[in-house]
């Protein structure tokens, strides 16, 4: 079978064309530096010929409010169209656990409004939404730093591994179309200030986290559950422990 993966020389994408390929399919990455960009469409149709999936895990290169709605709005409108015309079967999407919980969020909001596009174009189609990756967690208190302070909520946390969202997202993808959201994620439930401390104490990080409700999260003001996946959702093997184990 032959797999396109939109973003595929990023973090999962890179990860995913592998394990694709590991199970026997052709999997093809394609990205701006393959010559293939969603955003003008070029190489789309070039690449896709064959292909009876497609995976989109790119991401916009910036997250500013309008640039970020342009750029999933103008890339899922072309890369559907393109689609339609060479046959593809089935469109996945990598979003994330709680995207319409977060719509006051500009980052968000244009997650929201990809896949809408994508329930709307006709086209056999799985969302994945994944909660974050372990891989972002020093991200996490690095946006939210003033100074030498962190400010987060309280909110449970249930973050994975990317090994694990390439996987998830890998099974999806040879799968038959569910005309839906899959939830996948991690195997623990953290508290989020609780995690950012312990992760920047045991950095020796002499940042000091504040726990503060109000705190937002990528601009959105956070309740206890809004990152939280449902009962439904598949749960990953690797625990934090087990990757932390490994960067060492």
């Amino acid at each position: 079978m032959k797999v396109v993966v939109i973003g595929g020389t990023g973090l999962i994408g890179s990860k995913l064309v592998g394990k694709l390929e590991e199970q026997g399919h052709e999997a093809v990455a394609a990205a701006p530096n393959t010559g293939v960009n969603t955003l003008t469409g070029e190489g789309l149709a070039d690449v896709l010929k064959g292909a009876a999936v497609v995976v989109d895990v790119s991401n916009s290169p910036s997250w500013e409010d309008e640039a970020v709605m342009t750029f999933f709005r103008t890339s899922t409108t072309n890369l559907l169209g393109a689609e339609a015309e060479a046959g593809v079967t089935h469109h996945v999407a990598l979003s994330v656990v709680g995207t319409d919980r977060l719509q006051e969020s500009g980052y968000f909001r244009a997650k929201q409004a990809q896949e809408e596009l994508i329930k709307a174009s006709g086209m056999p189609y799985s969302i994945v939404h994944a909660t974050q990756f372990f891989e972002f967690i020093k991200g996490i208190a690095d946006i939210s730093t003033d100074g030498n302070t962190v400010r987060l909520p309280a909110a449970k946390f249930q973050p994975m591994y990317s090994d694990d969202v390439a996987a998830a997202v890998g099974r999806t993808a040879v799968g038959t179309p569910v005309n839906g959201i899959v939830e996948i994620a991690g195997p623990d439930v953290f508290q989020l200030d609780e995690l950012i401390r312990q992760t920047l104490a045991d950095a020796n990080d002499p940042r000091t986290v504040v726990t503060d409700p109000h705190a937002p999260y990528s601009g959105a003001e956070l309740q206890e559950t809004t990152l939280l996946p449902g009962p439904d959702a598949q749960l990953a093997q690797t625990k934090l422990s087990d990757w932390l184990a490994l960067q060492k």
